[in-house]
């Protein structure tokens, strides 16, 4: 029997924030997310996926290519034959995590089952902590004192201060970093030892992707975690002697499929394995909950930060991220 006609719809909305969020790169009020629906008329699947600017996209550019893929779509295209139809990143994300949707609802199966996991358990989250003055920051692990681990968007002068601030008003919290590419090889050294005596458990890309030999130089008595120096698997190879672990997101690596591949990849090499994900709602958390199954570190918080999420929402109970309700993603709803 030839297959049923498949059909993809695709949504664009800007989520507000629940309160402006600054950046290095300046001060946002919504997050952009694109949505999309794969239909064959029986079963329907659905991801999600937010553009990310360090690698070039924006949402026009990736509805783009999102649109270019409706015939193949129609034609009968499955999730084996989207990795080599689109590259990583946001567009093949929303695609991947759809056609998981879509088979689960075929098959009557769960995704964590089809992807060899059983039932998803809760998770503890990071909370991110935006990129701010250190006076700020620490006001903002003031309001959120409960929670056990923060995240620490950095990326300017007075990163230690900012790191100091936080871990003078949360004297019992887990901290990881997150320099975002933006210190050299000197700042790193002098760091470190600061960072030791400070607590910090990680720092996420201290060095710029393409300047990051830098890292084979010395053992660093806290583990350095890549993230835009990974993208795909096919980026492991560089990353021996300068990694401990891999952040890997699905709008970065182009979906679960891709996800799940680099994570047993890295997991075999030794690296130890953080999931993170882009601001936006439960329904680009769902599917990335799956790999958060084998990882060391989880910054899967982006729902926290909206004013307001989609139905059947992940339920989070402080930082503790409870397994989606099948009408969200993931399986028969």
């Amino acid at each position: 029997m030839a297959p049923r006609p498949q059909r993809l719809t695709l949504t664009h909305r800007a989520w507000a924030l629940a309160r402006p969020i600054t950046t290095p790169h300046g001060v946002a009020t919504t997050t952009d997310v694109i949505m999309a629906e794969i239909s064959d008329g029986d079963a329907g699947g659905r991801g999600e996926c937010v553009p990310i600017r360090r690698y070039g996209e924006t949402t026009e550019t990736v509805m783009a290519a999102l649109v270019a893929m409706k015939d193949a779509i129609s034609s009968g295209l499955s999730r084996d034959t989207l990795q080599q139809a689109l590259p990583p990143g946001a567009a093949r994300n929303a695609l991947d995590c759809a056609f998981w949707h879509l088979d689960a609802n075929r098959l009557y199966r769960n995704a964590a089952e089809m992807a060899g996991f059983g039932a998803v358990k809760p998770v503890m989250t990071a909370f991110t902590l935006a990129f701010d003055t250190p006076e700020k920051m620490a006001e903002q692990a003031n309001a959120n004192s409960a929670r056990p681990i923060f995240r620490l968007e950095l990326g300017g002068a007075g990163d230690i201060e900012r790191v100091r601030a936080v871990r003078q008003v949360a004297p019992a919290s887990r901290i990881i970093v997150d320099a975002n590419e933006s210190w050299n090889a000197a700042e790193l050294d002098a760091f470190m030892p600061v960072l030791l005596d400070l607590r910090v458990e990680l720092v996420e890309q201290p060095l710029p992707a393409d300047a990051d030999d830098a890292l084979t130089r010395l053992e660093y008595p806290i583990p350095v975690c890549a993230d835009e120096s990974c993208r795909s698997r096919a980026d492991l190879d560089r990353l021996d002697g300068k990694y401990a672990v891999v952040n890997i997101k699905l709008d970065k690596v182009g979906g679960l499929t891709e996800a799940l591949a680099l994570a047993e990849e890295a997991k075999r090499r030794g690296l130890q394995i953080m999931v993170g994900g882009m601001i936006g709602t439960s329904l680009g958390v769902a599917p990335a909950l799956i790999v958060a199954q084998q990882a060391k570190i989880v910054d899967l918080e982006g729902p926290l930060h909206l004013a307001f999420d989609r139905g059947s929402a992940l339920r989070y109970e402080g930082s503790l991220i409870h397994p989606p309700n099948p009408n969200l993603w993931g399986g028969p709803g």
